[in-house]
């Protein structure tokens, strides 16, 4: 196939007006092979890698802990539909046991072009501090534990790609130290200072799970983990459904960080894709109403919205759309590891949205 007449996003933060070449294996290329004669005009479009999402618990009425694979087929069916052509399903706070058997679940959904790719697991929880559970439930959290962790990370055949750990908790430097070439390492659900967060990112750390939720504010005279990520260089999720950080914060994290540092997520829970009313996540009643999803005392549980939706709206926020989309697919897919993602370079997965002017979606290659 040859895209011709579009603007191709590329990695250096331009848009090209240039032919794009996918061969048979649908991979992208240099140059159209021999025959090809399939050509797509994208004229007056944005030509955009498909977006990574790697941080969602689920969508359409479905959870990736329900642990199931038919589950997990209808969540990868509704992103794809959506232009997030990658993600990693997330857990949330359970008993080892369970999450076990919850992450064997994603051997059996099939790779298919109707689906989104599964790139790896985040796994959020358990290892993570009471103070700061946010929606997780307490009963349910550990210290970090390595022989627990690996056993998990066995029985889905080394698919845990990102795991979020709270630093202050017992045994996490030994954690962070063991594992850190193993999986990607995030510091959330924590109430670590600077010290604690710095200590850790020194220790292997690279990431940071959802800034400013569920961790101490950026205080001038205690920076905690929001300080400690920048100056490490690590790079940093956020929530930008317009409701967990403040517009102003938006602009403020892509000036502090850098369009290569941040990585845009949904957090997203069952009730996206789906009317007002009352939904699950972790064992908990979740109220949607709108794009807000609350537990009964008010607090935030996950998002109602998707990462296309993230992507539009951090644009609308006064982010360059090159950065937006940086954010929402280049940088989500280096976090964990996944070359073969997140960008429209030769040798890349053709993972292609077709957006117009509007950044309306007009379809997903």
């Amino acid at each position: 196939m040859i895209i011709k007449n579009g603007l191709v996003f590329d990695k250096s933060g331009v848009f090209e007006k240039r032919d794009l070449y996918i061969n048979a294996a649908h991979k992208i290329v240099e140059r159209p092979e021999s025959g090809d004669e399939e050509i797509l005009d994208a004229k007056g479009s944005y030509v955009l890698p498909g977006l990574v999402d790697v941080h969602i618990h689920g969508a359409v009425g479905c959870d990736f802990c329900d642990g199931s694979s038919e589950k997990l087929s209808k969540i990868a069916a509704y992103l794809k539909s959506q232009g997030i052509t990658s993600f990693c399903p997330t857990s949330m706070t359970l008993p080892t046991e369970e999450l076990t058997e919850i992450f064997r679940s994603i051997g059996d959904v099939p790779k298919d072009p109707e689906y989104a790719r599964i790139a790896g697991i985040h796994m959020e929880g358990p290892f993570i501090a009471p103070g700061k559970k946010g929606a997780q439930k307490a009963s349910h959290i550990i210290a970090p534990d390595i022989a627990a962790f690996q056993a998990m990370d066995e029985a889905c055949g080394g698919a845990i790609r990102l795991v979020t750990i709270a630093p202050e908790a017992p045994g996490s430097m030994e954690f962070i130290e063991k594992l850190q070439d193993t999986v990607s390492i995030s510091l959330g659900h924590s109430e670590a200072d600077y010290e604690g967060a710095s200590r850790a990112f020194r220790a292997g750390a690279n990431h940071a799970t959802h800034l400013f939720n569920a961790m101490n504010p950026l205080h001038h005279r205690d920076p905690g983990i929001i300080g400690a990520a920048f100056d490490a260089g690590a790079m940093v999720e956020i929530i930008c459904d317009g409701i967990h950080v403040h517009p102003s914060v938006i602009r403020m994290v892509f000036a502090m960080f850098g369009e290569d540092r941040v990585i845009l997520i949904s957090d997203a829970m069952r009730a996206t894709g789906m009317e007002d009313g009352v939904y699950e996540l972790g064992g908990q009643d979740v109220f949607k109403k709108g794009n807000r999803a609350t537990l009964a005392d008010g607090t935030l549980a996950g998002s109602a919205t998707n990462l296309f939706e993230c992507m539009r709206n951090a644009v609308s926020f006064g982010i360059p759309l090159a950065a937006a989309v940086k954010a929402a697919a280049c940088n989500p897919a280096r976090s964990i590891g996944a070359d073969s993602i997140g960008g429209l370079a030769p040798g890349q997965e053709a993972d292609i949205l077709l957006v117009d002017q509007d950044l309306k979606l007009l379809r997903v290659l």
